[in-house]
């Protein structure tokens, strides 16, 4: 064995790998062929740098996956990374993070998205929506799929956050690989070192939340012209068409139209919404009985704040405190009020939902903003025809402006009858938002601290 310039973590991670196999030194020098003395010196660090074939002989005898494998391989030669991953890469070494609640609703969109990552013709995709919609929750149950059935690699990159790795000495070939990633779309390194490992293998790599510049720069484009089974999904709230790419938009969750309406309709058949705010119901006040008073007020509740996932489940926070009938009157009048939850946020988790859709709704141009307020007044549900007489423009211009706000989710489309005309509403929390930028923000403000005092 050879004892050079000390890489640390070698001596933990191979102490630790032989706890978790549940041997003694003695033990796994029986089953390596690897004298106790030279095992006790690893572990204690007086050797830094063994033979390779060592390491494999003390994974081997520890059933070590080749994901930990690697691990040890790279504690001692972090500049063999390249190779080492070549030599393993797979299903194994890249998995996206596992939900801990199951997807509610998404049949139809996960069927789609999943479909679209199959077949050999889509490689680029964009899935758009509003901040709290589910982009990135239906493209985890998207990719592990994938990953379960085809055993794809799949590098799950977050980009709404900093690089997790830049202070730490996390080797895993995932961490490593998501990096190289995060660096690539970034600044437009590491791309050599993907190429290489990537090569011809079939990859998925999720950018989610790839909001701040959704645009794919020429080296993320190169590396796909280079890999030519690789495939990119990006999730964002900014529908930027990326060359070559599809945009695959993702409305909020369907949502009953008021209670009444339609009679004898099921307020919980194949209303997801209600579905989802039911189980977050269960779980805040199981005391409360699911009766058909109580499901017909959180379809109400799911009607006021459009069906979007995230809200729903703050709003569902409040439970604690006021009654489903109080947390309806409130959604009926300041539904703002609901989204961000009664939960103080956590700093470090960014922005509040309710910053996150006031600033898509600020972030408008002028023409956008103007459209919207003059939807906002249409009686609903209005279609293209209406919105370009109330508008004054052109059937044509206002049929692309119509169909940019879809794409950016502030308008969706209304249910209609077998058919007729396809007709579209504003979404109520979008309406409270352009009230704010008119001046409403105090009637919010006061009904916060009404709810909070």
């Amino acid at each position: 064995m050879n004892s050079q310039a000390p890489t640390p973590g070698l001596d933990a991670l191979l102490q630790n790998a032989r706890r978790r196999s549940g041997l003694t030194q003695e033990q796994l020098a029986g089953l390596s062929t690897v004298s106790v003395r030279a095992i006790r010196d690893l572990e204690q660090g007086r050797v830094q740098h063994p033979r390779k074939e060592t390491l494999r002989l003390l994974a081997g005898a520890m059933r070590l996956s080749d994901a930990r494998r690697i691990e040890l391989e790279l504690a001692v030669d972090a500049h063999s990374v390249g190779r080492v991953f070549q030599d393993s890469y797979g299903a194994e070494l890249a998995a996206p993070p596992t939900p801990l609640r199951p997807l509610v609703g998404r049949v139809a969109e996960l069927e789609a998205l999943t479909f679209r990552l199959s077949t050999e013709h889509e490689r680029l995709l964009t899935l758009v929506g509003l901040p709290g919609v589910g982009k990135s929750r239906l493209a985890q149950e998207a990719t592990l799929r994938i990953h379960a059935r085809d055993q794809v690699p799949v590098l799950w990159v977050p980009m709404d956050r900093p690089d997790e790795n830049a202070d730490t000495a996390d080797r895993s070939p995932q961490s490593t690989m998501v990096g190289w990633v995060r660096s690539l779309v970034r600044d437009g390194e590491k791309y050599d070192e993907l190429a290489a490992v990537i090569g011809s293998k079939p990859t998925l790599i999720v950018l989610d939340g790839h909001d701040a510049s959704p645009v794919v720069s020429p080296p993320v484009l190169n590396l796909l012209r280079s890999c030519e089974r690789l495939k990119i999904l990006i999730t964002s709230r900014r529908p930027v068409q990326p060359p070559g790419g599809r945009l695959l938009p993702l409305a909020p969750l369907p949502v009953p139209v008021p209670a009444g309406t339609l009679p004898g309709d099921s307020l919980v058949t194949d209303r997801p919404a209600v579905e989802l705010m039911l189980s977050y119901v269960s779980h805040m006040r199981p005391d409360v009985l699911p009766t058909d008073a109580l499901t017909t007020t959180l379809a109400d509740i799911c009607h006021a704040l459009d069906g979007i996932p995230q809200a729903l489940e703050a709003a569902a926070s409040w439970l604690l405190l006021y009654s489903p009938e109080q947390l309806l009157d409130v959604a009926r009048t300041t539904p703002l009020v609901l989204v961000d939850g009664v939960t103080p946020a956590d700093p470090a988790s960014g922005a509040t939902l309710g910053d996150q859709l006031s600033a898509v709704v600020t972030g408008l141009n002028p023409h956008a903003t103007a459209l919207l307020d003059t939807l906002a007044a249409l009686p609903e549900p209005w279609t293209v025809d209406d919105a370009a007489h109330a508008a004054g423009t052109a059937l044509a211009e206002t049929a692309r402006d119509v169909h940019a706000l879809l794409l950016r989710g502030l308008i969706r489309q209304h249910p209609s009858a077998p058919g007729g005309p396809v007709g579209f509403t504003v979404l109520n929390l979008v309406r409270e938002l352009l009230e704010a930028g008119r001046g409403g923000a105090d009637e919010i403000n006061e009904a916060v601290e009404a709810m909070a005092f």
